[in-house]
């Protein structure tokens, strides 16, 4: 493992950050019927969270001589309810599945303080799963 190929890694979570807050953000405006009113703001709260990762992210880029990317993620555009969440739920835990990967490179390079960011990114996104998760045990979707 290479600082490069770290860098490279993280260059590919910035970009899913980035592609989380378009994600939140669309999903807020598309979140339609009963459902609305309790999950439009709970899609853009997570916008914040997303967007301060990126931000952190595209900073340890750039510190360890990187060029942050500006580019984002592709995002699904799911139209009901159900999609709208599945499609988060997968977002986050692919997310959480990349940090711990991210995690242990840092570690190895001998990177401390980007682990223990890591590790407080890898609880924020699990959080934000297993919020998703919890609104979908809801029988109705």
């Amino acid at each position: 493992m290479s600082k490069e190929e770290l860098i490279e890694g993280l260059n590919v979570d910035l970009s899913h950050e980035y592609g989380a807050a378009i994600q939140y953000t669309y999903s807020a405006s598309a979140v339609t019927g009963v459902y609305r009113p309790a999950l439009k703001p709970f899609f853009e709260e997570e916008i914040t969270d997303e967007l301060g990762h990126a931000l952190y992210l595209s900073e340890k880029i750039k510190s360890l001589g990187g060029v942050p990317t500006t580019k984002a993620a592709d995002v699904p555009q799911p139209e009901n309810v159900r999609d709208l969440l599945e499609a988060v739920l997968k977002a986050e835990t692919e997310t959480v599945v990349r940090y711990e990967k991210r995690k242990k490179q840092a570690e190895e390079l001998g990177f401390t303080e980007l682990a223990v960011q890591l590790d407080d990114m890898i609880s924020d996104e699990t959080r934000h799963k297993e919020e998703v998760e919890k609104i979908l045990y809801d029988e109705r979707f």
